[in-house]
């Protein structure tokens, strides 16, 4: 896994602040859970994020959506304030 550090402001997260969200899989994702399971591999999915507790809540919300389309959607929502 990637360590804690939320994919919209970059803040390194605090024990039992924000979390990981696990979005909905592209194609592309599917390939590599396959490949991972072929080969016993470890590592953070590509279709996963962390999140501090300023943006987790929107983050878990987007949960329905793909990876990129969520973070494309809470940063723009970020640049709008």
């Amino acid at each position: 896994m990637r360590p804690p550090v939320c994919a919209i402001c970059d803040v390194d997260l605090e024990e039992n602040e924000g979390g990981v969200i696990y979005y909905k899989k592209r194609f592309s994702d599917k390939v590599w859970d396959r490949k991972m399971n072929r080969i016993n591999g470890v590592g953070h999915p590509p279709y996963a994020e962390w999140f501090c507790g300023k943006h987790y809540d929107r983050a878990k919300e987007l949960e329905d959506l793909t990876i990129d389309k969520a973070l494309t959607k809470i940063r723009e929502e970020e640049d709008e304030k």
